[in-house]
C-alpha cells in the first residue's frame, strides 16, 4: 500500500528548499515555449472537443461514473494541481489503494483500452496547458504519492520536477509505459539537460507517430 501521508518537498534547516532546484536558465525558450502551447493547444482543441464529446458518452455507455475524472498531480517545483482525463477505468478502480497502471491492467473498461492506445483519454489536458499547470512537452505529471514512494530508493526523482510537467515527454516517446520508474527518471533529466524548441518539435512529431501506431499504449 502507498503512504498517503507524504510531503513532496521535505525542508530542513541546512537544505534550504530553492536550493536543489538550480537549473540552466532558459528565458526565451520559456517564453516562446508558452506561446507555442497556448496557440496548438487552442488549434488542437478545435478538433478535440468534438472528440472528447463522443468518447465521453461510449464511456458512460460502457460504465457509470462521470466520463470526466480528475486527479491531483505534482507539478513543477511540487505545486499540485488536478488533471484532467477522460475516464479509461471502471469507477471503483482505486478501491484497494493507488497502483501504478501496467501494461495488461485489469481495471482498465473495453472503451478504455480503446482511448489509451489513441491517448484520446489525455485530451482534456489541453485546458491544463491553457491554464498553464502544463506544457504540451516535458516529464508527465505524477501522483504525489508515487513521487514520494519512488523517491525512497531512486535517488533524484523529484528532479523531475525542475520543468512544467508536459502532456508527452521525452520518456514517453523514447520508452513508452514498459519502463521502470528508475529509466524514465533518467530519460527526464536528459530531457531536463537539454530541453529546446527543436528537441520539443521532434517529441510532438514522435508522439503523433505513436499515436498513429498504437504504439507504448497500457
Amino acid at each position: 500500500m502507498i503512504d498517503t501521508n507524504y510531503h513532496v518537498f521535505p525542508k530542513t534547516d541546512d537544505a534550504p528548499m530553492d536550493a536543489k532546484w538550480s537549473i540552466e536558465e532558459k528565458p526565451v525558450y520559456e517564453i516562446i515555449k508558452r506561446l507555442f502551447d497556448i496557440l496548438l493547444s487552442l488549434l488542437v482543441a478545435i478538433v478535440a472537443v468534438p472528440i472528447i464529446f463522443v468518447t465521453c458518452i461510449l464511456v458512460r455507455l460502457e460504465s457509470k461514473g462521470s466520463s470526466i475524472y480528475k486527479q491531483e498531480r505534482c507539478g513543477r517545483f511540487g505545486k499540485t494541481f488536478n488533471v484532467f482525463k477522460i475516464r479509461s477505468m471502471y469507477i471503483d478502480a482505486e478501491r484497494e489503494g493507488p497502483r501504478w497502471a501496467d501494461k495488461n491492467d485489469s481495471r482498465v473498461t473495453r472503451v478504455g483500452k480503446i482511448i489509451r492506445r489513441t491517448r484520446i483519454d489525455e485530451l482534456p489536458q489541453l485546458w491544463n496547458i491553457i491554464k498553464g499547470d502544463m506544457s504540451i512537452v516535458g516529464p508527465r505529471p505524477e501522483r504525489a504519492c508515487f513521487t514520494e514512494e519512488f523517491s525512497k530508493y531512486i535517488p533524484d526523482f523529484r528532479e523531475r520536477l525542475k520543468v512544467m510537467p508536459g502532456l508527452t515527454g521525452y520518456a514517453q516517446v523514447n520508452g513508452g509505459y514498459d519502463i521502470t520508474p528508475k529509466e524514465k527518471l533518467q530519460l527526464d533529466l536528459k530531457y531536463i539537460e537539454k530541453r529546446s524548441l527543436l528537441m520539443d518539435i521532434k517529441i510532438i512529431l514522435k508522439t503523433i507517430k505513436i499515436v498513429l501506431t498504437g504504439q507504448g499504449a497500457r
